[in-house]
């Protein structure tokens, strides 16, 4: 049920703390942030983190509507967010996201790149607690929901390691890439688990397998385009991003995403057209977008539109405009 409770703002620097680190385990974060590591740090590393991070992700969404744990009864929490409050709680996927990014992206670059490790501990275990605490101030989970998807997440990653290399090889190389990018997400995604009433988290699971899948068909692209897409055996002083200059990084983020949200915008309205054309829907109907034939290909193409644009089209465009 939907929570219509007041409440009055008393520390005004946590409640904009934790709602800023709540949108860390969000869309927004995920389609500004992992482009940036692509666009502006390194190719290799940021294979690594996508691949991570749709794995742990799906892993997370499929767990809660298998579990049925509920959220935190409101009252007595008061709850910040409405989103998500049709979901279950165990685990929090937000948990589990930012363990997943924040320490894939130390662990990938700890042994590429020369700073400090324990800056980079502290940084992954700073990012991830403070989306985790978000979770528990916003009344969208119990501490033992943070706790959960923090563990599994973490127990994810030490599984995923020893195997990185091997998948990103594969991913790079085999000439079943492609197809296998697209057919299994699509797969899992029409055969998520049914649940008694509607919830985003199939829906958010398609975004995120969808974006995850146009990305892994864009690596492989770029591979085979002999594009500078390859895991770098040296260790390297400092980040690429710092030996740029702050104009470029800033150049590309800016034209990076804009190109991202306008491909995404009209790859939406282009295929919510089409579904509604075919299955007699106008195109602003929300109750016909939650049909699994309509909510599974919309947001699985979007997507995957996303993330091919993210690795492909726009570093052609940062070539273009001479930004690399």
């Amino acid at each position: 049920q939907d929570c219509t409770q007041k409440y009055i703002v008393k520390n005004y620097f946590y409640y904009y703390l934790f709602k800023f680190s709540a949108a860390l385990g969000e869309e927004i974060f995920y389609i500004t942030f992992l482009p940036f590591t692509y666009w502006n740090i390194d190719h290799s590393v940021s294979r690594r983190m996508i691949i991570v991070w749709s794995i742990v992700m799906y892993i997370g969404q499929v767990s809660k509507d298998i579990l049925k744990w509920p959220r935190p009864l409101s009252p007595p929490v008061v709850k910040l967010e409405m989103r998500t409050n049709a979901e279950y709680g165990m685990p929090s996927t937000h948990a589990m996201a930012a363990t997943a990014i924040s320490f894939s992206f130390f662990i990938a670059t700890m042994n590429q790149y020369k700073y400090p490790l324990e800056l980079g501990l502290v940084a992954a275990l700073v990012f991830s607690t403070l989306v985790c605490l978000s979770r528990l101030y916003t009344g969208m989970h119990t501490v033992l929901d943070v706790i959960g998807g923090a563990v599994i997440s973490a127990v994810l990653l030490v599984l995923l390691y020893p195997a990185w290399d091997t998948i990103d090889h594969l991913l790079l190389t085999s000439p079943f890439c492609p197809l296998f990018s697209i057919v299994v997400p699509l797969v899992l995604c029409y055969n998520y688990p049914k649940l008694d009433y509607y919830s985003p988290t199939r829906g958010d699971t398609t975004t995120i397998l969808g974006a995850a899948a146009g990305a892994t068909v864009g690596f492989w692209l770029n591979n085979q385009s002999a594009a500078s897409a390859h895991t770098s055996q040296s260790v390297q002083a400092g980040f690429p991003l710092l030996s740029s200059t702050l104009g470029l990084v800033l150049a590309r983020s800016l034209v990076g995403i804009w190109v991202v949200l306008l491909a995404r915008w009209l790859m939406k309205s282009l295929v919510l057209a089409l579904l509604g054309f075919g299955y007699k829907f106008p195109p602003g109907d929300l109750a016909a977008h939650r049909r699994r034939e309509v909510e599974v290909p919309y947001k699985f193409v979007t997507y995957s539109c996303v993330g091919f644009t993210a690795t492909v089209v726009v570093p052609l465009l940062h070539e273009l405009l001479g930004l690399l």
